[in-house]
């Protein structure tokens, strides 16, 4: 893996990349609060099938920039992030894939520029209309996403996160993931990333935003690009049935429901995932 440093959209990014410069490019969204690491998983195994992979440390994460003003981290800003990404590459078009909030980047990037994305994957994040409409009239998917509120608070979540060397975030993962999906090993690089100066606010920050800066309205939200969503149905954040509303306001898409795997699903069912990536997935 190669590490480096793109800029895009005014700021700079981290970025690891792997694979053949000729090869199609795939780039490989993360969500809070992990990563690039957040796919070591596919990152080889993507390069070696010929894919030239970028993995980007999304701004606000770990080594790359972290703006300190809220509009920094619209939605319609994250997009342009990964615009710029492409741009950077030479590339007219990319598959595009992301989990979490990686995922709602994704989804909104297909959204705004379906001519720049070859295929879109996503996993377990619903289209970013559908989680506004379920996160604020859905009473169970209110409940599932109290922390979005909490974290509007200024200065204490960070405060709490980083407490006893980050144990909430550490007890988050571990309690929301099938045990041994995270090891000794995968959560010291994450409390590294973490410690970075200004992650923290910045990580949280993608979260305030999303009721300060709202998306750009847009003369369709529908999604143009072939589309997979892969969804781990024990999620304990997200409420399945957003899944399959998210697949209805696609043109061309695919719902692979995974019954075992919960929100963590690119480390659960790696394989599976990798499938989904090129496109040699059977549901």
């Amino acid at each position: 893996m190669h590490h480096t440093f793109i800029d895009t959209n005014g700021i700079r990014l981290h970025v690891v990349q792997d694979g053949p410069a000729d090869g199609p490019l795939v780039i490989l969204l993360h969500g809070f609060p992990e990563f690039w690491y957040g796919w070591y998983r596919q990152i080889s195994e993507l390069a070696k099938a010929g894919y030239w992979v970028w993995a980007p440390d999304q701004r606000g994460y770990n080594l790359s920039d972290k703006p300190q003003n809220l509009a920094s981290y619209s939605i319609d800003t994250l997009a342009a992030d990964i615009i710029g990404l492409i741009d950077a590459a030479r590339r007219q078009k990319a598959v595009v894939v992301g989990h979490d909030w990686g995922a709602a980047v994704a989804w909104w990037t297909a959204v705004v520029y379906p001519e720049r994305l070859e295929r879109l994957v996503v996993l377990n994040v619903p289209h970013p209309v559908v989680m506004k409409r379920f996160a604020s009239r859905n009473l169970e998917q209110m409940l599932r996403s109290w922390y979005i509120g909490f974290f509007q608070l200024p200065k204490l979540p960070e405060r709490l996160l980083a407490r006893n060397n980050y144990r909430l975030l550490v007890k988050t993962l571990l309690g929301s993931s099938r045990p041994g999906t995270f090891t000794r090993a995968d959560l010291e690089q994450y409390k590294t990333a973490w410690s970075q100066p200004g992650a923290l606010m910045a990580m949280i920050n993608w979260y305030r935003a999303l009721w300060r800066s709202p998306e750009s309205r847009q003369k369709s939200i529908r999604v143009k690009v072939p589309t997979l969503l892969i969804w781990g149905a024990q999620d304990h954040f997200l409420m399945q049935e957003m899944a399959t509303f998210s697949i209805d306001l696609c043109d061309n898409g695919r719902l692979l429901l995974l019954q075992k795997a919960t929100h963590w699903v690119q480390h659960e069912e790696a394989n599976r995932v990798l499938e989904g990536i090129k496109g040699e997935v059977t549901i």
